[in-house]
């Protein structure tokens, strides 16, 4: 398998889950991710935040790791990128009033290149305007939301096209499961070696 070049957006108080577990699993199967955030060069960080569900009517929010990026959105072009991993959290309410992160949104949609979308990360989606005649997922809570944005709602991990979407980080093992499937990844499981023999 060749990797693919994979952009990933962040920004303060973006999930903790949701931008470093994608990050380090990609990285393990052999893609290159480069994370960018506006206005934040390489290894500067970002602060994440990690959203727990206890049975309450919304998430428990609590403050997650320091996340170093790799470069300022402002400083890439997208075109050099194969692919889109666009995590959830607080920053998207944000982060979709920046022109650079909605103009590199919209290139991957544009060249039909593989998107991954979780929990509040399709609100930058929306704010892109890429999701009319979509079917997607995303927190329940902005289901009103992206829906308003054009697109036909759909519970649990859902592809359409190159856009594979989630509800929250607990649509890990599924979501890249199902996101590796359109980047064409494929994984070879072999068996473990056999214990050597003590005798």
């Amino acid at each position: 398998m060749t990797g693919k070049q994979i952009l990933e957006i962040a920004g303060d108080f973006v999930e903790d889950y949701e931008v470093m577990v994608p990050y380090q699993a990609l990285t393990m199967v052999g893609h290159e991710v480069t994370a960018v955030a506006p206005e934040k060069g390489e290894g500067e960080t970002v602060k994440t935040a990690v959203h727990d569900f206890r049975g309450d009517q919304t998430y428990l929010e609590t403050r997650g790791h320091d996340f170093a990026v790799d470069a300022a959105i402002e400083d890439v072009d997208p075109s050099e990128f194969d692919a889109l991993v666009v995590p959830g959290g607080r920053a998207p309410e944000y982060l979709r009033t920046y022109d650079a992160v909605l103009d590199t949104v919209r290139h991957f949609f544009e060249a039909d290149k593989p998107v991954a979308a979780i929990c509040h990360g399709p609100q930058i989606l929306a704010a892109a305007d890429v999701l009319d005649g979509r079917s997607i997922t995303a927190y329940p809570a902005v289901r009103h939301e992206v829906e308003g944005a054009g697109c036909a709602w759909v519970d649990g991990v859902v592809t359409d096209g190159n856009l594979v979407t989630g509800q929250a980080w607990p649509d890990h093992p599924e979501w890249l499961a199902a996101f590796l499937d359109v980047l064409g990844t494929t994984i070879e499981h072999g068996q473990p070696a056999p214990a050597a023999d003590d005798d």
